[in-house]
């Protein structure tokens, strides 16, 4: 059974940054298409960022420009870089995997989650 544990969230000013981390334990690192999705307390869960198994990173229009993700396979961790953080940013953040190839990031489309990560932005 997979695992996913995130880490580095925590409360930033506007403007500032945060690295997130994704360790996957309990599997083939390489196996997986991985994500983050946030979600904010009564909406539903939001596709922020992917990146394939061969390494080809997808980031949703909002935060285009401003989070990059990337992968290391020697460490089996993913990595979502925040820039430039705004309030509405503000949500937990989900790390997930598929086990299969991914065509549409939906939550559904992945069969691994993390507990998530709280990430606040302060005005």
């Amino acid at each position: 059974q997979v695992q996913l544990v995130e880490s580095g969230g925590g409360l930033v000013e506007a403007g500032g940054s945060l690295r997130l981390s994704c360790v996957v334990s309990r599997g083939t690192f390489s196996d997986y298409d991985m994500a983050w999705f946030r979600q904010v307390s009564g909406q539903e869960r939001a596709f922020v960022a992917r990146i394939t198994r061969g390494g080809r990173s997808y980031i949703a229009d909002s935060p285009k420009g401003r989070f990059t993700l990337s992968r290391d396979s020697a460490k089996k961790t993913v990595y979502l870089v925040m820039n430039s953080l705004k309030p509405e940013d503000t949500a937990v953040y989900y790390c997930a995997a598929a086990s299969h190839v991914v065509r549409t990031p939906t939550p559904a489309a992945y069969n691994y989650w993390g507990q998530g990560t709280q990430v606040t932005v302060s005005s």
